[in-house]
């Protein structure tokens, strides 16, 4: 039987199924394996499904001699070497869609959490210093009728733009390419152009992919365009925004706040953000519902199913050209 190596804990249905197929080496005791140990795990590895923070690079593929697929249980992969995969004609996959909905709720949650400074009002009551209720105590900003500014309008991005037409919000969009006209018309989305959407939003929301050609999409420059009283809301990746240009813009207030779900260098984050008021904080869990995180782990292992065990063509092929 052919072997796969699943890096970090799954649902036990996960390796149920994979074990109808599969020699499964998994590790669901979750332990932070070094690179060392992991490479002596799949050095014999047809398939590994991985997990969004392995990196799997020149070195890891160098360990992994044996292996044709990589299943990322992640609809992001910007921890995956594209090129030095497809050199080595190894498959890439990734988990798009099943998590769609979960992450466009976070979304909004985190929005309305920023602008109603919901973070900042809960540690006030836990400290004790809550002794009556004022008329200025706590005023945030109002999410009805505001303008979003959505970067990036993929599935993920559409999905926000539904649940934001409940709030009557008006929806600006940036993105490499422009949506039909009809999917406008529907969700109620104009296209303008980056420096367009940064000086008219009240709250910017990002939702693209993490590459070379976003890193610090959003920096000091874009930042000082911003409104003083509009809102940061990240649930894309880390590396995107340039986390100590956003420190200072939140200390400086020349920004209103911030929601964030990823940060550079993640699990590390600057620790500049935990004195902040202003921002916030919550660990990479937008699509980290029950259902969604176990629809993610399936998606993953089906698509080594359909390589390994059928010799088909992977559900989710991230390389494929």
């Amino acid at each position: 039987m052919k072997k796969v190596v699943v890096t970090r804990e799954v649902f036990d249905e996960t390796i149920e199924c994979l074990e109808e197929y599969f020699v499964v080496d998994a590790n669901q005791r979750d332990e932070k394996l070094s690179r060392e140990l992991i490479f002596d795990k799949i050095a014999d590895a047809d398939g590994i499904q991985t997990a969004s923070n392995d990196r799997v690079d020149e070195e890891f593929l160098a360990a992994a001699r044996n292996v044709s697929i990589i299943a990322n249980t992640a609809v992001g992969y910007n921890n995956i070497d594209l090129e030095a995969c497809s050199k080595r004609n190894v498959i890439v996959t990734n988990t798009p869609g099943v998590l769609d909905q979960s992450v466009a709720d976070f979304a909004i949650g985190l929005m309305i959490a920023a602008c109603r400074r919901m973070g900042e009002a809960e540690r006030y009551l836990r400290s004790g210093n809550w002794r009556s209720v004022y008329l200025k105590q706590m005023l945030g900003i109002d999410v009805h009728g505001a303008t979003l500014g959505l970067v990036g309008f993929g599935r993920i991005g559409q999905e926000i733009a539904k649940r934001a037409r409940g709030f009557s919000m008006r929806t600006l969009y940036h993105s490499r390419n422009q949506v039909d006209a009809n999917i406008e018309r529907q969700l109620g989305a104009e296209f303008v152009n980056k420096d367009d959407l940064l000086r008219q939003a009240d709250v910017v929301m990002l939702i693209l992919p993490y590459s070379p050609a976003t890193h610090h999409f959003i920096g000091e420059a874009e930042l000082s365009l911003m409104k003083e009283r509009a809102v940061l809301v990240n649930v894309a990746r880390g590396g995107i925004v340039d986390d100590s240009a956003l420190i200072r813009a939140l200390k400086d207030r020349r920004i209103y706040a911030a929601g964030l779900d990823v940060f550079e260098g993640e699990p590390a984050i600057n620790p500049e953000f935990l004195d902040l008021e202003n921002v916030v904080l919550s660990p990479h869990i937008a699509s980290g519902s029950e259902s969604t995180r176990k629809a993610m782990a399936m998606t993953a292992a089906n698509n080594l199913v359909e390589v390994l065990a059928h010799g088909r063509p992977p559900l989710n092929w991230v390389n494929r050209e």
